[in-house]
Parts: structure tokens; C-alpha cells; sequence
């Protein structure tokens, strides 16, 4: 049976641990969230020994994972087995591999299979296999009627508590990132004065404490068009400019993230080691799906061509080359979003 993580955190503590556990789908903060809380647990557990595999790409080893499943441990010590698969889909041979570990599962290993993409197409032998014996966490998005529900549990957990018109007005904020909304939660329980639970944060207090994140700030901005997030992009770059930002304050956390996307698209390119180099550019494992998303609507060409246009808009706004900065840095934004807009690039 598909579990929630939600569900899983709470059966945890209830059950022994399972020899395997695939925790996959969209929403990289609940996937995170889930395996950490299942690292914790199979640390008080008595598994101390942790190896990591990043299956990324064709190049990988099946093969070193298999016999690693049958090794005994260097320590006499149970053994956290993670195996990372960004598509979760492991092909042929690593289907193999995970299907004859589900066999015959070693008494001291504990394997955990993340995946940051799933749907019911991705599911398999490999995958019925891991749920015989353990359990399948599927990490779907929040939905838009979801969020307000997601956000007081958060709320709650952190020991805080806020009513409806509030909850509601945090969600809107946040325009269904849920990063955001984890990270303003953990602000409110910082600011809120630690205000019990029998006494909600109003409507008032709750905008009086958040800062209006879908509009500005810059991070979310670039998030929002790496991910795709044509209209949010927008409307967060409309209200930076209406807050009095200036173009060139913006341009270098821009071009930063432009370059990071330009190195990732050219390893991807070459076959190589994605986990590697995510790890060398300082991306946030939370944050890695949303250059996935991205690296799969844009070539290395076009983020070389994307980088080019973001020099160019700053010689603009520096007033080195003529045009209008603004209108150019939305078209940029865009166009990271959306690929139809890469057209409008370099217009005038």
C-alpha cells in the first residue's frame, strides 16, 4: 500500500524497520523530509554505517551497488543503504539489481531508494518488489485546496497557531511553493513571541510578521522561472521593480544561477556524474529538482545564449547599451520559463 509521508512518519515508531523503503515524487521538501526522518530513526536504530549511491546517469554502476548488497560491513554494523535516483527510474539493469535484493534482503542493511519525479507510469517490478517488504512513500505536489490545511499543520507542529483568515492569507503569499511556505512558518515560530497555542495569530498579527515573499523576493523569483513559473515570475519581478528595486542589484544572484544551470546542462550533455556536479555548484538537494525541471526545457546552447542576454541587460542597466532593463530581465525570465518565449530575447 502507498504511503503519505506523513503516514510514514508516524508508523515509524510503531512498527520495526522494513528492509527497504522507496520514497519518491514531485514535491522535493516531503521527499527530503520523509528520508530524514527515516535516517533518524534507523540511526537510533543501530544503523550507523551510511552509504550514498547517485544513479544520475548511464554511466552508472549497478554493479558496484550489487556488490556492495553482498558484502559484509567493514564494521560489524548495520548499514544505511541510499540509493538516488533523480527520475526513479532505475532501467533495466538497476530494476535487477533492487528486485534481487528484495529477494533476499541482508539482515544488516536497511536500503533507502529516493526519486524526485514519480507518477503511476514509473512504478514496476522493482518498485512491487520494495513495497513487499517494506514501504512505498510517494510524495505527491500540494494542491492549490491542500496548502491552507498543509500550512496550519506546520503551523501546529511548530507550536504555533494562527486562524483561518491568517492561514489563509499565508497561503496566497507563498502561491503554492512549498519551500516558501516551510521557511515562513519556521520564520513565524521565531517571530510569533511564542504565542500558545490557545491564542492564534489574527489575520493582522500574521501580515504584521511575513514579509510578502511572492512578490520580493529575489530568490523565489529565479526559483519561480527556473520551475517553470512564467506568471508568478512576473508578477515577483513587477513588485521588486514597484519596491524601488534596481536592476543591478538583481542581475548578480541572476547570472550566478544562469551559470550554475549553463555548468549542469553541459555535464548532463557528456553523460556525466549530475550528483557530482550539483555538489560542486552548491545546490541544495531540496532545490536540485528545480534545475531538473529546467535542464529538461533548455539546452546547453540556449542557458550559454540566456547567459549572454543576462550580460547584456546589464550593460543596460548600467547604462552602457541602450534599451530598457526591466523589459529585458522579464524576457529573460521568461524565457527560462517558458521555452515559446525564448523568441521575444533581444528584442526591442
Amino acid at each position: 500500500m502507498e504511503l503519505t509521508p506523513e503516514r510514514l512518519a508516524g508508523q515509524l515508531g510503531s512498527e520495526p524497520l522494513r528492509p527497504a523503503y522507496l520514497i519518491a515524487g514531485p514535491e522535493p521538501l516531503r521527499v527530503l523530509e520523509a528520508a530524514d526522518a527515516l535516517r533518524v530513526h534507523a540511526r537510533g536504530q543501530g544503523y550507523v554505517e551510511r552509504e550514498i549511491f547517485d544513479a544520475d546517469g548511464r554511466g552508472f554502476d549497478w554493479g558496484a551497488l550489487q556488490a556492495t548488497f553482498r558484502a559484509p560491513s567493514l564494521f560489524a554494523s548495520q548499514r544505511l543503504i541510499e540509493l538516488r535516483l533523480p527520475t526513479a527510474k532505475p532501467g533495466k539493469d538497476g530494476a535487477a539489481v533492487i528486485a534481487e535484493f528484495c529477494a533476499d534482503p541482508p539482515g544488516d542493511i536497511l536500503l533507502l531508494v529516493t526519486g524526485g519525479e514519480w507518477s503511476r507510469q514509473h512504478g514496476g517490478k522493482w518498485s512491487e518488489a520494495i513495497g513487499r517488504i517494506g514501504h512505498v512513500v510517494v510524495a505527491w505536489a500540494v494542491k492549490p485546496h491542500e496548502m491552507s490545511d498543509w500550512i496550519e499543520r506546520r503551523l501546529r507542529s511548530r507550536g504555533v497557531a494562527a486562524d483561518r483568515d491568517a492561514v489563509q492569507r499565508l497561503a496566497e503569499l507563498v502561491e503554492g511553493n512549498l519551500l516558501a511556505a516551510a521557511q515562513e512558518v519556521d520564520k513565524l515560530a521565531l517571530l510569533s513571541d511564542g504565542t500558545p497555542l490557545g491564542a492564534p495569530l489574527d489575520l493582522a498579527r500574521m501580515e504584521a510578521l511575513v514579509a510578502d515573499a511572492a512578490r520580493f523576493d529575489v530568490f523565489r523569483l529565479i526559483d519561480a522561472a527556473l520551475n517553470g513559473q512564467a506568471a508568478p515570475a512576473a508578477r515577483m519581478l513587477a513588485g521588486l521593480r514597484a519596491e524601488g528595486a534596481a536592476v543591478p542589484a538583481l542581475m548578480g544572484m541572476v547570472v550566478m544561477e544562469l551559470q550554475r544551470a549553463a555548468a549542469l546542462a553541459q555535464v548532463q550533455a557528456r553523460g556525466g556524474n549530475l550528483a557530482s556536479e550539483f555538489r560542486a555548484q552548491r545546490v541544495w538537494e531540496s532545490k536540485q529538482a528545480v534545475f531538473r525541471r529546467a535542464l529538461q526545457r533548455h539546452g546547453v546552447e540556449r542557458w550559454e545564449r540566456f547567459l549572454a542576454e543576462a550580460g547584456r541587460i546589464d550593460r543596460i542597466a548600467k547604462g552602457r547599451a541602450a534599451g530598457d532593463a526591466w523589459q529585458a530581465l522579464e524576457r529573460l525570465l521568461l524565457a527560462v520559463a517558458e521555452p515559446r518565449a525564448v523568441a521575444l530575447l533581444g528584442q526591442h
